[in-house]
């Protein structure tokens, strides 16, 4: 049965065509104690959502919803490791890596605590190895960069959290310089390489199936890199002193030449976009110190127990998933933008565009039936105050509905010794938040947020407003927040896959296209069985050919 037939589902239709088909948010925004109904605090994170565009009563309708769609022993099964991944029929554990040391999850028989805990370990020698300026490369110099290669959420998650808390970074330690490449054109290497010295730089191979190859393909690169630079070293030397591998395969790993003690290892109950808390997260801790990493892993695991325990009409990553059903499946909006207003998270909004779009992006329910209904989004967004002079245009003035998710900490700068840098500092973050507040605000109100209206403008100045969003106000961005932060929006995925009835773990929609480029590889490469090709991708195969051969 479709999720459409059910009770609450009518309900809620029922509840848009006759009490909100019409309505608009100038109107919610004045009736009393909305703040107080639509907003709710955890992890030093407050969610606002009062400007979008629901009733109390539609809150009501939603967590009915929630109900009918067994959320409550979704939750349960998620936490207790059963195999919620439905197509590959394993456990998606990501919540087990936040776990504290003496914390017991047996799953199947195993504890997968005390797994997590030996590759914590693990990772911390390796880190404090290249802190102490004790790994050295193969001509005996101390390590002084490393370059993590990876694609996916091998990569996007360790880059947004280090962009996000580079003022954690240990200042008592031997310096490293963390990069990241996982183009497979070869061109962010291309850039990268001339700027660092191949005697002291370290390279992270990270891949979940040590089959990616984007991946391997910049590994290849980077080797014959170092094997031309340091002619007098062996190869086996070189892949010794010169990398590390983090990957769910071991013996690929040694196969490739990485040495076991430079090995990670992390599980296939971890998806590749949730896996920054695992051994994928060693960039993250080379660059913050393990101790940040470690404030990292506690702040998520903070909203972990507030998922895990909070009642469903007190808990954010629930609310917030109801929300977005809210709007994609009753108001008709396909787009979310998310929008922080910092520029320390400038890569946030492309770690949450893979989060949700690869988890949720899917058109088959998990009793294998075609949805009959939306589902994810498009996800999208830039640094709030770049995106004003660039596509904030269409939010306020288009001819289609944009959700927003604004995102900005309260508290910047303390930190800063020097008073009057100190203070000019704050202003420019109080321009922030001001801005923040004003595009969220008319967005929801239009040409009512001008004090007397707007009435007399031409229309082409006029805001229609009704635009929905929610503000996410976060005390200080810390490795705790920022951790607690991402928590929330995995659990958000998770809460909207279970009302959506899809697998939130796999991602089968990548496939195909892996291996179309592997057989087209080989055709471009052998200029064989172009034939095959249709006719577009045939003709195009020939220019290259005829340009190569012109050259």
């Amino acid at each position: 049965m479709s999720i459409r037939e059910t009770r609450a589902w009518q309900a809620l239709e029922t509840h848009y065509h006759q009490d909100m088909k019409d309505v608009h948010l100038r109107d919610l925004i004045a009736q009393d104690a909305r703040f107080e109904t639509f907003s709710k605090r955890a992890a030093g994170i407050m969610l606002d959502m009062s400007k979008q565009r629901m009733q109390p009563k539609t809150l009501e309708h939603l967590l009915a919803l929630a109900e009918e769609s067994g959320m409550k022993e979704a939750i349960k099964g998620l936490f207790s490791g059963e195999r919620v991944n439905k197509t590959e029929d394993r456990p998606a554990l990501h919540t087990a890596l936040r776990l504290p040391k003496d914390a017991e999850l047996r799953v199947e028989g195993q504890n997968v605590a005390a797994d997590v805990h030996e590759t914590l370990e693990r990772m911390a020698v390796l880190v404090d190895k290249v802190h102490a300026g004790q790994w050295r490369g193969a001509t005996g110099k101390p390590v002084t960069d490393v370059i993590n290669l990876g694609v996916g959420g091998s990569d996007l998650g360790p880059l947004m959290v280090s962009n996000a808390l580079d003022a954690f970074a240990p200042r008592d330690i031997h310096h490293v310089n963390v990069h990241f490449a996982s183009t497979i054109d070869g061109s962010q290497l291309a850039e990268l390489l001339p700027k660092v010295d191949p005697e002291t730089t370290l390279f992270i191979l990270s891949s979940k199936s040590f089959g990616t190859i984007d991946t391997l393909s910049n590994a290849e690169t980077a080797l014959e890199w170092l094997k031309w630079s340091l002619k007098g070293s062996k190869e086996a030397f070189i892949k010794q002193q010169h990398f590390i591998g983090v990957s769910t395969k071991p013996e690929k790993m040694s196969e490739w030449g990485i040495h076991e003690n430079n090995q990670l290892l992390f599980w296939d109950w971890v998806g590749g976009r949730y896996s920054l808390w695992s051994g994928i997260g060693l960039p993250i801790a080379l660059h913050i110190g393990m101790e940040g990493f470690e404030r990292l892993l506690a702040g998520a695991h903070s909203m972990d127990e507030h998922f895990r325990t909070a009642p469903l009409e007190d808990n954010l990553p629930v609310l917030f998933g109801l929300a977005g059903i809210w709007n994609v499946n009753f108001l008709n909006i396909r787009s979310l933008a998310v929008l922080p207003y910092d520029g320390r998270l400038k890569s946030l909004p492309g770690y949450f565009q893979q989060l949700e779009m690869e988890s949720n992006g899917k058109s088959v329910t998990n009793d294998t039936e075609l949805v009959d209904y939306s589902t994810c989004p498009v996800i999208w967004g830039e640094i709030g105050p770049n995106g004003q002079h660039a596509f904030y245009q269409l939010l306020h003035q288009g001819t289609q509905s944009v959700a927003c998710d604004f995102i900005v900490p309260i508290e910047r700068y303390d930190y800063i010794e020097d008073e009057e840098l100190r203070q000019d500092l704050k202003a420019q973050h109080r321009l922030s938040l001001s801005n923040c507040f004003a595009q969220s605000r008319v967005l929801m109100l239009g040409d009512d947020a001008v004090s007397g209206g707007n009435q007399d403008a031409p229309a082409y100045k006029r805001y229609q407003g009704n635009q929905p969003s929610s503000t996410l106000l976060i005390e200080q961005l810390t490795p705790e927040t920022l951790g607690a932060l991402v928590a929330l929006y995995e659990h958000k995925v998770f809460v909207q896959g279970t009302v959506w009835n899809i697998d939130s773990f796999d991602q089968w929609g990548v496939e195909l296209g892996k291996q179309i480029a592997n057989e087209t590889e080989e055709i471009l490469r052998t200029r064989k069985g172009s034939d095959a090709m249709d006719a577009s991708t045939r003709h195009l195969i020939d220019t290259v050919w005829a340009h190569t051969d012109r050259g």
